[in-house]
């Protein structure tokens, strides 16, 4: 058993060349080119793109790239050799060069437009032309599509510079920004919740740009200086990078018959998001009709699915536009999130979010952006009344569907077999009244205590310590325990189950900052703790890695810009 199990993480793509003999592009193969792309990728200007899924832009490479870490998960999972990471020609590649790239990589990447909708309002003034033809993909460039163990995975570079859709910005991202992505992306595939995954992260060791921050200690509400930060790209990975936003734009396109091919381009991009996500769901012998109807009821599942799983680990998502919603129904761009630390449902990690997109509003976010990709796919039941009628059904359904799944969230992470709606509203007006740090909290919980003492390790404010409170809080517990069967499963066995839904380390802020200041000194140590504390959420691990990790946020921090809160993420 030990040998096949050795066997089986035995990495069989040792090299680049190795990796590009899985390249497949079905999204180049299958879809249309702006047909005023360059074939050379030489496209680097704001301009508008009236038609075709893609263009071809070729990145542009940071100087003097450096390692700064690599995802041991998915390079294992994908049966890559750790080493490839530190090798010339790979980090050449995902630092932007592809003019050394291997056969059959191909030496140009592509961008992707797509349309804006902010709770289901849909926009075009974000676009430069005020037309809905400059919104997309600004800096992020996708520069392979591998298959891999039967796996289909798209390789994105964020911060490749600029492409047709950069609306006038420079391309690039920061390492502070890229930090914050390529971690939360490890810690949520570690949680468990669908996500897009980190491939590696390189870092310029030359090549700066200025961007607006906080002062040390700020309290202000938008950055108040600016910074010159190292510029970086961050490579992140999915099945496809297809949102809703996309799905709109070729949808808006098709209602407006904004050109002869619309429709059938709508049609083209619908297939192909089936055929990259939905392809075990769906069979490819329906007609075209059956497939959209069908759809939207599995985006919807899955939809509804990854919003209960955000509340679960306490993930905000800050800005959850139908351009930030995968179609395929994972977690995408990682700009202005946070991990709730302080229960409130209207934590909002975003001074520019609004109530819209705070923890508990994301359900209603989610709904909005499901009746915009509803609207973006509705051009192709149009003739056909009793598909529009299955299509609204489904559409109608999400709110009862969403409810549903928040409701065995909130039972599991309790350890009830049912929701008990009277127990948790009593539980929120404590923990908002307390008030309590909401991962701490649900860990402590997990444990079963017998009195309120082990959850108090969980309370931020020391008036919580009053005889009344107490009671309170006593008398909850009491209710709680009484609804609990501990004897079926077994305490044991009950508390076991009930910290794999309830982490015990979560990607705090104030945790992350530390190693984005110490990598600008190129001191990169943090970050690979981070990350591997991270990639473990639910276990115990050490008591020194408790020590340092599971606490509360100090209160020095509060209110602090950075650690509290941000006004954007570069």
């Amino acid at each position: 058993m030990t040998n096949q199990r050795t066997e089986q993480f035995l990495p069989t793509l040792k090299t680049l060349s190795d990796l590009a003999k899985t390249a497949d592009y079905s999204l180049l193969d299958a879809l249309n080119c702006d047909p005023e792309a360059k074939e050379n990728g030489e496209d680097h200007r704001s301009r508008q793109v009236f038609t075709g899924h893609y263009v071809t832009v070729k990145p542009t490479p940071i100087s003097d790239p450096e390692y700064v870490t690599h995802s041991k998960t998915f390079f294992q999972e994908l049966g890559l050799a750790d080493s490839v990471a530190t090798s010339a020609d790979f980090i050449r590649l995902f630092s932007g060069d592809l003019s050394q790239v291997p056969p059959p990589i191909h030496k140009v990447g592509w961008a992707c437009g797509y349309a804006l909708s902010i709770f289901g309002t849909e926009y075009t003034q974000q676009c430069p032309f005020q037309t809905g033809n400059g919104y997309g993909d600004g800096r992020a460039i996708s520069v392979l599509e591998t298959l891999i163990k039967g796996k289909r995975w798209e390789m994105q570079l964020k911060g490749g510079g600029r492409t047709p859709y950069c609306r006038g910005a420079d391309g690039r991202a920061v390492l502070r920004s890229s930090i914050r992505e390529f971690l939360a992306q490890e810690h949520m595939h570690a949680l468990g919740v669908p996500t897009s995954r980190s491939l590696s992260l390189y870092v310029s060791k030359t090549e700066k740009v200025k961007r607006p921050w906080y002062s040390a200690g700020s309290h202000s509400e938008n950055p108040d200086i600016l910074v010159s930060d190292p510029v970086a790209i961050s490579t992140r990975v999915a099945p496809s990078f297809i949102r809703v936003g996309q799905l709109e734009l070729f949808g808006r396109r098709a209602r407006s018959n904004e050109h002869a091919t619309a429709m059938d381009e709508l049609e083209q991009i619908v297939l192909h998001l089936i055929d990259r996500e939905y392809k075990n769901l769906i069979d490819s012998k329906l007609t075209t009709a059956e497939k959209t109807v069908l759809l939207a009821s599995a985006f919807s599942d899955r939809l509804t699915s990854l919003v209960a799983n955000w509340i679960r680990v306490g993930y905000c998502q800050g800005n959850f536009n139908s351009d930030n919603c995968a179609a395929g129904g994972f977690t995408l761009d990682y700009g202005p999130f946070g991990f709730c630390e302080v229960f409130d449902p209207l934590y909002q990690p975003w001074t520019g979010g609004g109530q819209h997109f705070a923890f508990l509003n994301q359900t209603v976010a989610a709904e909005r952006n499901f009746e915009s990709f509803c609207s973006a796919i509705r051009p192709l039941l149009a003739s056909q009344q009793d598909y529009l009628q299955q299509l609204d059904e489904v559409q109608h359904g999400f709110s009862t569907m969403m409810q549903t799944k928040m409701e065995c969230m909130w039972a599991d992470k309790l350890g009830l077999a049912v929701f008990d709606p009277a127990l948790f509203r009593e539980l929120g007006t404590l923990m908002m009244q307390t008030p309590v740090d909401y991962t701490m909290f649900f860990r402590e919980l997990s444990a079963i205590p017998d009195n309120i003492v082990p959850l108090k390790k969980s309370f931020y404010q020391n008036q919580a310590e009053s005889e009344e409170s107490d009671k309170r809080w006593s008398a909850w517990l009491t209710k709680w325990m009484s609804l609990i069967d501990v004897s079926t499963p077994s305490r044991e066995a009950l508390s076991k189950k009930m910290k794999r839904v309830n982490p015990k380390y979560s990607l705090r802020e104030w945790l992350v900052v530390p190693a984005y200041q110490h990598a600008a000194d190129r001191d990169y140590a943090l970050i690979q703790k981070l990350q591997q504390v991270m990639t473990d959420p639910y276990a115990e691990q050490s008591k020194a890695i408790e020590d340092e990790y599971y606490k509360l946020k100090p209160t020095e921090l509060f209110e602090v810009g950075g650690f509290s809160h941000y006004s954007c993420s570069s």
